[in-house]
């Protein structure tokens, strides 16, 4: 048995944007490797080493020192998505270890590639089993996917009309499946920009200041999790979306008002506790990039507001 030595790591959190086409889904998610904390050392020699042992290694390429993106079709079958094959080879997403792995068109990917995805953003390796080997590769990647809000894709959107009735946005939308859903920690709604703001457009904040916030923020989660005491086989905790139940209570517990707000949430949107779990990590990070101590009311409010497919009226209102 062939197992794997290198480490993992969540290096943020997984997201969904739904949108009509042209919104800019596919050019948002582009952008968000240059808004990631660089590469580490050692994460640049994980990342080398899988993409050497897939034979994916750019020519003249010693050390890869971006975070890898990678956007397979939407007809990509499991073997290619997890690896494997005859021979061996890690699969898509283990090439987009420590990076992105970007899912266009979500809901066209056949059912059976989609839920694969299960266990690996669960547990962030993946473990193939066949007659002949037993192979384990890391996949500790940021999951960003897009989808259509309807089939015809524009419910919702002021300036097109959808031919869609409410039972073709149902099942549409019953393409992702529940459990894949709820480990999915933000849903971003993405509305499509108006002519006459498009072509007044200002030049907007560039990634590099984007990502020195987010470094900002990543460093004040290092010393929150660098002061606690370690454990014999336990995970080392690097970010808020790594925090377990317990660190959730004594690092993002919210106030009195704030835990009404999040309970009416829970009742009215019939959210799990896995997606209570994830609103509260959100939340810490939200504050976190505000620079507060303290999880406060507008940042669970904000955190809730990404769990829009959560509801089960979707296909009953506008976007």
């Amino acid at each position: 048995m062939r197992r794997s030595r290198l480490r993992t790591r969540k290096i943020g959190y997984n997201l969904i944007m739904i949108g009509p086409p042209g919104s800019g889904k596919s050019m948002l998610a582009k952008r968000l490797p240059g808004i990631l904390p660089p590469l580490s050392l050692s994460e640049s020699l994980e990342t080398t080493q899988i993409h050497s042992v897939a034979g994916k290694l750019p020519r003249d390429t010693s050390l890869i020192s971006q975070r890898p993106f990678r956007a397979p079709h939407h007809t990509i079958s499991q073997v290619a998505l997890v690896g494997g094959g005859n021979n061996p080879q890690p699969g898509e997403i283990s090439l987009a270890h420590n990076g992105v792995l970007f899912l266009d068109e979500m809901p066209e990917l056949s059912r059976s590639v989609l839920e694969v995805l299960r266990q690996p953003l669960e547990d962030r390796r993946i473990t193939i089993s066949r007659a002949k080997y037993s192979v384990e590769y890391p996949c500790s990647f940021m999951l960003v996917a897009s989808m259509n809000p309807c089939p015809c894709g524009y419910y919702g959107d002021p300036t097109h009309n959808c031919a869609c009735t409410p039972g073709q946005i149902q099942r549409y939308m019953n393409k992702i499946s529940g459990p894949l859903l709820d480990r999915i920690d933000i849903h971003c709604e993405i509305q499509a920009v108006p002519f006459a703001q498009l072509s007044q457009m200002q030049p907007g904040e560039p990634s590099q200041m984007i990502r020195e916030r987010v470094m900002k923020a990543r460093q004040i989660q290092t010393e929150r999790f660098s002061s606690l005491p370690k454990q014999v086989g336990a995970v080392k905790v690097y970010c808020n979306a790594q925090m377990t139940e317990r660190m959730l209570h004594e690092f993002a517990e919210p106030d009195a008002a704030s835990m009404d707000m999040l309970r009416m949430a829970m009742e009215r949107l019939k959210l799990s506790a896995r997606a209570y779990s994830r609103i509260l990590k959100v939340a810490r990070t939200i504050a976190d990039l505000e620079g507060s101590e303290k999880v406060l009311s507008q940042h669970i409010a904000e955190a809730i507001g990404y769990r829009s497919l959560d509801r089960g009226d979707w296909a009953e209102r506008g976007v």
